[in-house]
């Protein structure tokens, strides 16, 4: 029970249960659900009444951050996208602006459930001519990892020097 801790005693705060318990994902849009007749479904008694998706992404991290980079040079990240679904899903990375300087690398295709993809984040460190405090320009972008059933957006902060 939410209402006492593991000694048996009332909880004197509010327990805030995590997005993924809730049934939501952060940093993700759902997509509206459309019949798939060429997808893998599984049929099975133990998953006829669940409301878990049966198809969804996990990143690891959840986040890039390059930090302080130097002006012409290029910086990559690796981003481990997971199938923690029981079927087979797909997806698609939408291509970033090319004012932002960045890349994604991958393997297109079918991702199996329990397996995973290395997504490989590529930055090219270039100012614009905008320059916050310090000498420093600040970049800043969503990547939007379009999967079956929802969006996740990967954010991806840099600061140029």
């Amino acid at each position: 029970s939410l209402l006492v801790n593991a000694t048996r005693q009332s909880t004197k705060e509010k327990v805030k249960l995590s997005p993924s318990l809730q049934g939501r994902m952060p940093d993700s849009i759902p997509n509206k659900q459309v019949d798939n007749p060429v997808g893998g479904h599984v049929k099975t008694c133990s998953l006829a009444r669940t409301k878990q998706q049966l198809s969804s992404f996990h990143l690891i991290p959840p986040n890039v951050t390059f930090g302080v980079l130097k002006e012409g040079c290029t910086y990559t990240a690796t981003v481990i996208l997971k199938n923690v679904g029981v079927n087979f899903s797909r997806f698609w990375v939408k291509p970033p602006p090319p004012h932002t300087g960045l890349r994604v690398i991958y393997k297109p295709g079918p991702v199996a459930a329990g397996l995973q993809v290395e997504l490989e984040i590529e930055i090219f460190a270039m100012a614009n001519g905008r320059e916050d405090t310090d000498g420093l320009e600040e970049v800043s972008h969503h990547i939007e990892i379009l999967t079956e059933a929802e969006t996740l957006l990967l954010p991806v902060r840099a600061n140029i020097l």
